[in-house]
C-alpha cells in the first residue's frame, strides 16, 4: 500500500438552504442594500425555483426578512426591560417603538420601496402587523398572568390597540417614511395601559 497522501479533489459546493437564503437576506437589508433574487441566487449557488418554492415571491422573502428582523427587535426589547406590570410592559414598547424608529434598514426599506412597504408592514394583510399583534399580546399576557397587571380589555384587542398606535406615530402614509414621534407615543401607550408617567 503506497505511503502517499491522498488528494482530494474539490466537488461542487453544496447548495444553500433555505434558512441560509434567509440569512443572507437578512443581512442585505441591515446593510441597506436591496433584496435582489438573482443577486442571492448567484451569491449562494441555489436556483430562482427554489428560492420562489420556498418563499412565494421576492416579496414573501421579503415579508420573512421583516418578521425576523421584528422578532430579534422584540426579544432584545423583552430581554433589556425593566419594572414589571405596567411600567415593564410600557418600557418594552417604549424600547420596540425607539429600535424601529431608529433602524436605518427599515427608513430605506421605506424610502426605497415606498406603497409595497407599508403594505407589508402596516397593513392586516401584511406578514408583519398580524405577527407584531400576536407578540405585543404574549408580552401582555405574560405579565397579566403572573397578577402583575390587569389588561383594561381583552388582550386581543389591547395588542392590536397598541401595535396600530405605534404604526400611526411611527410611519407616515402619505411619504412613505419614519416619522419617529416616539417622546408622544410613549405617553399616549401609558395613557392606554393605565401607567403613570410621561417620557423624559
Amino acid at each position: 500500500m503506497s505511503d502517499a497522501p491522498t488528494i482530494r479533489r474539490p466537488g461542487p459546493s453544496p447548495r444553500a438552504t433555505r434558512e441560509e437564503v434567509l440569512l443572507a437576506a437578512v443581512d442585505r437589508y441591515l446593510r441597506c442594500e436591496r433584496i435582489d433574487v438573482l443577486a442571492l441566487t448567484a451569491d449562494l449557488g441555489v436556483s430562482r425555483a427554489s428560492v420562489y418554492r420556498w418563499f412565494g415571491s421576492r416579496e414573501g422573502l421579503i415579508g420573512e426578512v421583516l418578521v425576523t428582523t421584528a422578532e430579534q427587535l422584540v426579544a432584545s426589547a423583552r430581554r433589556r426591560a425593566r419594572g414589571t406590570g405596567g411600567a415593564r410592559l410600557l418600557d418594552v414598547f417604549d424600547r420596540i417603538n425607539r429600535g424601529l424608529a431608529a433602524s436605518e434598514a427599515l427608513r430605506h426599506f421605506l424610502r426605497e420601496e415606498r406603497i409595497s412597504a407599508l403594505r407589508m408592514i402596516a397593513s392586516g394583510a401584511g406578514p408583519v402587523q398580524p405577527i407584531m399583534v400576536r407578540l405585543i399580546r404574549e408580552i401582555i399576557e405574560e405579565e397579566s398572568g403572573f397578577g402583575r397587571y390587569e389588561p383594561p380589555t381583552d388582550t386581543e384587542t389591547l395588542a392590536y390597540a397598541i401595535v396600530r398606535l405605534a404604526e400611526s406615530f411611527l410611519f407616515n402614509d402619505a411619504i412613505a417614511d419614519m416619522t419617529g414621534d416616539v417622546d408622544r407615543l410613549h405617553d399616549v401607550e401609558a395613557a392606554l395601559l393605565g401607567v403613570s408617567g410621561r417620557s423624559t
